[in-house]
Order: C-alpha cells, then sequence, then structure tokens
C-alpha cells in the first residue's frame, strides 16, 4: 500500500493566520479603549463618593463645574490673575488662577500640595483643613484631581520659608480656599509631562548612576504632539521664535524697510539645481519657492529701497541627517547700497545686537 502525501495547505490558511493577527489586534485595541473607558469613569465618580461619604457643608467651595455653568450666558467680572505675574509683591493679596494640575502631593488627610502650570509657569498651592473654611472632603477632591486637568484656584498669596524649587514662581506660593475643576483629564495620559520634559542629558547621567529614567521617543512625541507641546522645552522654543520674529521685524521697520510676501508658488525654481518641490498645477508645472530672492530684488528695482520678509522657505534636498530642514521660516532681508556693502553688514550687525539684547532682557524664564 502507498503511504499517503501530505496534503498541501490550503492557499485559504494564511490569509486565515493573517486575519487572526488583524483580529488579535482589534481585541486588544478595543480592550485598551475598555480600559480607559472605566478608568474615566471611576475618576468621574470620585466627587460623588466622597459626598456620599458625608456631607459636607462647605460643597461649595469645590467641585466639578458642569458644562452649562461654563457657557457664555453672563459676565461674573472676575478676573483671573497669571501664574507667571504671581509675585512676593502680592503677599495678601486674593487671586484666581486657571490653569492644569501638574502635580498633586497629598500629605495625610488634612494637608495636599497642588502645583498649578499656566503657559509653562507654576506655582505652587497648598489646601490645609480649616474650620468653615477647607474641610478634609476637599482635600479628598484635590487628591482626586488627574493630572493636566484644568481647575479654577482662588486663594491668598503667601510668603513660603524656604523657596519652592518645584515651581517657577518659587517666592510665592498660594493658600487655597476655594478650587474647581474645570475640565478633567483622562486618569492615564498617554506621555506623562515629567517623562517628555527630561533632556537627554538627565537621562544619560540617570544610566552612568544606574537608575533607569523613562525615555520618550520621537515618533511617540509626534503622535501625541499636544501633550508634547506642553513640555517647558517645547514651549521656550515657539515663544523664543515669536520674539526672534518680533524683534526682527520691529528693528528693520525702525531702519525704514517695508515688509512684503512673496509667492510661495512659482512656474520655476528660484535658485537653480534639483533641490525643489516640483508640482503640477492645471496641467502647467509648477514648484515650491526656494527663496524669495527674486522678489526681493523686484521690489528693489521697483524703488523700494529696503524689504523684508517674514516666511516659509522649501528646500528638497536630498538629505536625511537631523538637522535636515526641507521647510523652515526665512528672515530674509534686501537693501539697495550707496557705495560699500559694509552699509547692509552694518545694519545686519545692528540687527543681531538688538535681537540678542532684546532676548537676554525679556526671554529669561523662557
Amino acid at each position: 500500500m502507498e503511504s499517503e502525501k501530505p496534503q498541501n495547505p490550503s492557499p485559504m490558511e494564511p490569509q486565515e493566520e493573517g486575519s487572526n493577527k488583524i483580529s488579535k489586534k482589534e481585541a486588544a485595541k478595543l480592550e485598551r479603549q475598555r480600559r480607559r473607558q472605566e478608568a474615566a469613569a471611576a475618576a468621574a465618580t470620585a466627587v460623588s463618593i466622597v459626598s456620599i461619604e458625608e456631607s459636607d457643608p462647605l460643597s461649595g467651595n469645590y467641585g466639578d463645574v458642569e458644562l452649562i455653568d461654563l457657557q457664555s450666558k453672563a459676565v461674573t467680572g472676575r478676573k483671573w490673575t497669571e501664574v507667571g505675574s504671581v509675585t512676593p509683591e502680592m503677599k495678601d493679596e486674593v487671586v484666581l488662577i486657571r490653569g492644569r494640575v501638574q502635580t498633586i502631593r497629598p500629605v495625610g488627610k488634612k494637608i495636599a500640595f497642588v502645583v498649578v502650570r499656566e503657559r509653562g509657569f507654576t506655582v505652587q498651592c497648598v489646601l490645609t483643613v480649616k474650620l468653615e473654611l477647607v474641610s478634609s472632603q476637599m482635600v479628598k477632591y484635590a487628591t482626586s484631581l488627574s493630572k493636566e486637568s484644568i481647575v479654577d484656584v482662588e486663594g491668598v498669596v503667601t510668603i513660603p520659608e524656604k523657596p519652592i524649587t518645584g515651581a517657577t514662581q518659587q517666592q510665592v506660593e498660594v493658600q487655597i480656599s476655594k478650587l474647581y475643576g474645570v475640565n478633567r483629564a483622562v486618569p492615564t495620559l498617554p506621555i506623562n509631562i515629567e517623562d517628555a520634559a527630561r533632556s537627554e542629558v538627565e537621562i544619560e547621567q540617570a544610566l552612568e548612576k544606574g537608575e533607569q529614567l523613562v525615555r520618550v521617543n520621537q515618533d511617540t512625541r509626534l503622535n501625541f504632539r499636544i501633550l508634547d507641546m506642553r513640555t517647558p522645552a517645547n514651549q521656550g522654543i515657539f515663544r523664543i521664535q515669536c520674539q526672534v520674529e518680533n524683534i526682527f521685524r520691529q528693528f528693520l521697520l525702525s531702519e525704514g524697510f517695508v515688509g512684503i510676501h512673496t509667492p510661495k508658488l512659482i512656474g520655476g525654481s528660484s535658485e537653480g539645481g534639483s533641490a525643489v518641490f516640483r508640482l503640477d498645477y492645471k496641467g502647467q508645472p509648477a514648484c515650491l519657492a526656494q527663496s524669495p530672492q527674486l522678489h526681493k530684488q523686484m521690489a528693489i528695482c521697483g524703488d523700494f529701497g529696503r524689504v523684508f520678509e517674514v516666511g516659509p522657505v522649501f528646500r528638497a534636498e536630498d538629505s536625511f541627517t537631523h538637522r535636515h530642514l526641507c521647510e523652515f521660516t526665512g528672515l530674509d532681508v534686501e537693501m539697495e547700497i550707496k557705495e560699500h556693502y559694509s552699509e547692509v553688514m552694518d545694519v545686519v550687525d545692528c540687527l543681531f545686537v538688538a535681537m540678542f539684547d532684546s532676548l537676554n532682557e525679556n526671554a529669561k524664564g523662557t
């Protein structure tokens, strides 16, 4: 009797295996979503649990604000104080602050420290149980808040015995009398702001000491860019960039320059070569501008005398370095020369001096 030959696998089997893999991924994704929803629901009921445990006569001083209460129905006249402007000169003043909860540190059942952040500035707020002002339930409510939640804090500015090293406003702290949750963040964020704020130097130094710190990779930062933009480094990049552009513009205007806007979609390369993004424009060849050089020269020949532009520049260079950019914001200047090119050099020299002087004066805390 001849032995039976093993049958070839059905061509459908690899497809079924692939579909199983896809279904497993979808199941895992749904499971993660379910866990997040459960965690969010648990956080949302934290406040109601506090009220169920014991009625609080001071419940009006804290709690989540409903969306209907935040709608523009009336002007209350309340004035918010920016965290960055809270200084020792405001001692004993009552301030109203709106910001994000950066950290919460409970100390027993009667004291909790809440660091509130607004636009890169942070201030430590202290919640202490006091008769007819702050209850233990209020402290428990504060500890139930998730990081990055938006809150309104009302309290009195005081001077601590020692500088607060964990906040930008080191010489002051706020004694909380009222605390309201404006918008709660999910309990578990995809990025921890403290982890994302660490520099590579800090991580390497920790490794040398045998400590393992979380490194937030570039792909994770880009996938959750909104959270990544809240880190001090990114806040500083955007704010300094804004100041540089403003100084550049104001200085050149004071020197008689005229700001212009040149086309970014043009019929041919503006500087020649192959480093150009080419595209089809309704059946005709076109490309993105590599430089406003041609149009700046046209403006000079058009008797403008001195012109400048702040705008995007596109370069399709075949490079993959860490410092390579295919699109960047250019600060371009063009001016007529009376006798010598040193006239341009003098303007540029004064421009950089004004730029760095202004940054040193106005961007120290950035």
